[in-house]
């Protein structure tokens, strides 16, 4: 039985009837891997609520609450505008878009000063949809995109400001290798004796088999990049 991530988040927020509930829990103790992606949501769940709790818990200020009080027969109740918001704003799930899952995710686990282990803004857009055999003149060019010992999607890049090696993890691109830019010239970037070159270089070391070609990269795009 084929289950989506989108039903994974699902389950692991209560939802669905008793008899699919009954269905996707039995898929579970059969899979371990699915295990680890409920447990991994309930997680992030968790620690998103504890981030925003003292947010969500502060007191009105003393001047709003006055001017509400004012005006209390052309206002609704702040319940009922929540319910109504939430019914309009679809729940964060893995369907979200990846670079806002990222940032998410960095806000909340990481310790301060920890982002630049991360890509985050252009760079993370790039590594998330770029590919090889269409990326033209792009300012950031992806090299090649292989998979490492532990299974995980990395890309090598290059630009102008930054090279390096990033891997995909729960929380984003993580940057497993950082150099320095790479000089650009007509159009192109200049690859022998540069940081571009060592940057293929240490992905030749990493990779746990041959670069994938352009039709395994765009599945793996197309599954992002898991």
């Amino acid at each position: 039985m084929t289950i989506s991530r989108e039903e994974l988040a699902a389950f692991a927020d209560g939802e669905f009837d008793a008899e699919r509930r009954a269905e996707i829990s039995l898929a579970l103790a059969a899979d371990p891997e699915l295990r680890a992606q409920v447990a991994a949501h309930r997680a992030l769940k968790a620690r998103l609520s504890e981030h925003f709790a003292p947010i969500n818990d502060a007191p009105v200020p003393h001047k709003l609450s006055a001017l509400l009080e004012s005006h209390e027969d052309t206002i609704i109740s702040f319940t009922v505008a929540k319910e109504r918001r939430e019914r309009r704003i679809p729940r964060w799930t893995w369907i979200a878009a990846p670079a806002l899952a990222a940032s998410l995710a960095l806000a909340v686990f990481l310790p301060r000063g920890a982002g630049g282990d991360y890509a985050g803004g252009a760079l993370a857009e790039t590594l998330d949809s770029q590919l090889v055999a269409t990326q033209a003149n792009a300012p950031t060019r992806i090299l090649l995109s292989f998979r490492d010992d532990a299974g995980s999607y990395c890309r090598a890049f290059a630009g102008e400001a930054q090279s390096g090696i990033a891997c995909r993890d729960d929380y984003g691109w993580r940057l497993a290798f950082k150099g320095d830019g790479v000089e650009r010239q007509q159009g192109e970037f200049r690859m022998a004796g540069t940081p571009a070159e060592a940057v293929v270089e240490r992905a030749q070391a990493m990779a746990a088999g041959p670069a994938l070609d352009a039709a395994h990269e765009q599945a793996a795009k197309a599954r992002g990049w898991r």
